[in-house]
């Protein structure tokens, strides 16, 4: 797959879409009686969430208090969860979920050379991704911002995260979903459940067989660019019976500035959102926080630097779109992530 090229005249995004729902309703036509396999699924954080497990018992409730537990931790858009405190400056110690996601965070951003950084969060914010906002920063504000942004500013001691400006804030949205993916997973296997796929608005945790008795099929769809609707068409698909597996991409989550497309992908070297060739990431990682966290990563690091760390990380697998000159449409994937291409 290394190489491979497609034309088209039009601009293409890519996605790991909401698509463990089809390949769970396509196994569960196949399942045969001896299966308990349930499905829930619903609405979290603004996006879609489907999970399927093998048991004959319903989980649905335990499920919404792993939610309710990652939102407690670590949303900033919940006024009293711990990171939101954090980010007030209240002096606490943080609980397990925020000591591991912001170890991660630290291992990614050092892997990476910072272009992982948590600590967008005020610039997220003066861009308007977090609040809707119409103009775009002056050059002034960003500087002063820039001041503060830098996850190498901060550590953890005695159980606490410490800042060397109190103006540093947190915002782990870009790892966070994956973490969840995660733990539900974790919970679903403290009740005796071995086969299962959790999805989170695209990121996936799984583990086992699915519903016909084979390794769980992940379709990686091309969808036209829209920030308005979602419009799927198949690229590949992999097969997994263990793992975990997220995308980033800026195919939807963009929003137009006096007339200019800007992207939500920021760069925390420079504080302005990454303008790319690259559309979008798909990696494989042992378990979806880190899967979550590389693939923003290389967004932000963009094409021929994603190509270096995936050729390095044999570890990862990795799947990257992006385009060359009149349009050309570029895919590129490493040994890992072609070992599973069904």
């Amino acid at each position: 797959m290394k190489g491979q090229k497609k034309r088209n005249s039009a601009t293409l995004g890519y996605t790991l879409a909401l698509i463990a729902g089809l390949c769970v309703l396509l196994g569960m036509k196949m399942c045969t009686e001896s299966r308990q396999y349930k499905r829930c699924s619903g609405i979290v954080w603004t996006t879609q969430y489907n999970i399927t497990y093998d048991s004959d018992r319903v989980f649905d409730d335990s499920i919404q208090s792993v939610f309710a537990a990652v939102d407690n931790s670590l949303s900033m858009y919940n006024k009293s969860s711990v990171i939101s405190r954090i980010n007030r400056g209240e002096d606490l110690s943080v609980d397990t979920m925020l000591t591991q996601i912001y170890e991660a965070s630290v291992k990614v951003h050092q892997e990476t050379e910072g272009a992982f950084d948590p600590t967008v969060s005020p610039l997220m914010r003066v861009w308007g991704f977090v609040e809707k906002g119409g103009d775009a920063p002056s050059a002034v504000q960003i500087d002063s911002i820039m001041q503060f942004v830098g996850l190498e500013h901060t550590s953890m001691s005695g159980g606490k995260i410490v800042k060397t400006d109190s103006r540093t804030a947190f915002d782990f949205s870009a790892i966070a979903k994956g973490y969840a993916c995660d733990e539900v997973g974790r919970m679903l296997e403290r009740n005796g459940v071995k086969n299962y796929l959790v999805e989170i608005g695209g990121e996936i945790t799984l583990k086992g067989k699915n519903p016909s008795g084979t390794e769980w099929l992940v379709s990686v769809d091309r969808p036209i660019e829209s920030n308005t609707s979602v419009v799927h068409d198949n690229m590949l698909v992999v097969g997994m019976n263990d793992g975990a597996i997220a995308t980033s991409g800026n195919y939807r989550n963009y929003k137009d500035i006096d007339g200019k497309k800007v992207v939500h992908t920021m760069n925390p070297k420079t504080g302005y959102p990454e303008e790319t060739n690259l559309l979008s990431v798909t990696i494989v990682a042992d378990n979806c926080m880190l899967a979550d966290a590389y693939a923003t990563a290389c967004m932000v690091m963009g094409a021929e630097r994603s190509k270096s760390f995936l050729e390095s990380h044999s570890n990862i697998g990795g799947f990257i779109v992006y385009t060359e000159e009149a349009d050309s449409m570029v895919t590129w994937s490493n040994d890992r992530f072609n070992g599973l291409v069904r």
